[in-house]
């Protein structure tokens, strides 16, 4: 457990439970607000690995207000086009115009790996909070004052709101609103994600491989052309496979594509040697509250809408700014604010949860992506 920069003794107490996307840009804005945020983290330290994430619309001006926008393009990925191969290895079409991945590749949207935006982002809100590492909310026990955190490792600690930015199988929801089946969706896929040499030879080219079952892998290089990442996944009805169990997720990863050609064998050996590996099934959070009292959620602990959307960073980034917006504006008083951030959250996220179930065949066309993006205005 690792502990860094106490937060002021003068200020109202929010415990953010997560230190990805979400949890770090709320941090930021609690503190640019006059809060104290304490940040706990299962991790030892900022997760590594992770797949190439989108930046887009209104999520843009979020980094901008933040100061991290001319950091991030510098960061993007910097793909001159892709391939799409049949399950033999055959090449059926290719473009130097976009990527399945990243969209349109002269467009002002940003694609960039998920650690470089997190890494970024801690820098960004280090000064002024407070950091808990090697460590996870084990109960929570609300009271007329605050909230009683019980840990699983250090001790017991006192809050005025405690928010739950621990993706899509969070605890804090778990603990405030009961259990995850009641209000995950599953989309019909499993996806997993990670990171090897390359091999491949691979420079600024993404390559899809993809078979009639929808069974596909997807390998982009990264770090100056030094490493791939690699996404594979399946179509598929619920199996229970537990999002814990990565043992037998890599196995079942590995029988699902055993029968794609090209480069399939070596990545598969890869994923299964992978430090990073990283598999979930593709699901939606849907509920109809992201508070209870002095709880609330944000990111895909309230509404993942699922990387089939390619807005859940988008969603993360305004979410904790819109949050942290409204608890400023109400001074603190959180059941007025967090009212106002489900107001005005919750037509942007059905928008974007939208894109992933509507055309279950692939990705959302433009139209309607450009529509979601900036479904949402920032000063209100």
């Amino acid at each position: 457990m690792q502990t860094v920069s106490p937060h002021p003794a003068h200020a109202r107490t929010v415990l953010v439970s997560g230190a990805s996307v979400a949890g770090l840009a709320l941090a930021h804005w609690l503190r640019r607000h006059g809060f104290a945020p304490t940040v706990v983290e299962r991790a030892p330290a900022i997760r590594p690995g992770g797949q190439a994430i989108d930046v887009r619309g209104a999520a843009l001006d979020v980094l901008d207000r933040m100061d991290l926008l001319a950091a991030a393009r510098a960061a993007r990925t910097r793909m001159r086009g892709m391939s799409m191969l049949d399950a033999d290895g055959n090449e059926l079409w290719r473009s130097t115009e976009m990527t399945l991945s990243g969209g349109r590749l002269d467009g002002d949207d940003i694609e960039l790996l998920r650690d470089d935006l997190t890494g970024l982002l801690y820098e960004r809100a280090r000064d002024g909070v407070e950091y808990v590492f090697g460590d996870s909310i084990a109960a929570l026990d609300q009271r007329p004052d605050g909230i009683r955190v019980t840990f699983e490792r250090t001790e017991p600690r006192d809050f005025d709101l405690v928010v739950g930015a621990d993706g899509l199988h969070s605890k804090v929801r778990a603990l405030a609103f009961g259990p995850e089946e009641r209000f995950i969706r599953h989309l019909g896929a499993y996806v997993a994600v990670f990171a090897t040499d390359n091999f491949l030879g691979l420079e600024d080219w993404q390559i899809w491989v993809q078979d009639a079952d929808r069974a596909s892998l997807c390998v982009y290089p990264a770090r100056g052309n030094t490493e791939v990442r690699a996404t594979v996944g399946f179509r598929s009805e619920p199996i229970g496979l537990d999002h814990r169990d990565t043992a037998r997720q890599r196995a079942v990863m590995a029988e699902r594509l055993a029968h794609l050609g090209w480069e399939t064998p070596r990545l598969l050996k890869a994923m299964r040697e992978a430090p990073d590996f990283h598999c979930d099934a593709m699901a939606q959070i849907q509920l109809d509250r992201w508070a209870d009292d002095r709880v609330a959620l944000v990111g895909d602990a309230g509404y993942c809408a699922s990387p089939l959307s390619g807005q859940g960073t988008s969603l993360a980034l305004v979410g904790a700014y819109v949050l942290a917006a409204e608890l400023g504006r109400a001074n603190g008083e959180y059941s007025t604010a967090f009212a106002r951030y489900e107001q005005r959250m919750r037509p942007y996220v059905a928008r974007n949860q939208a894109l992933a179930t509507e055309d279950m065949s692939g990705a959302a066309g433009e139209a309607a992506l450009d529509a979601a993006k900036d479904a949402i205005t920032l000063d209100e």
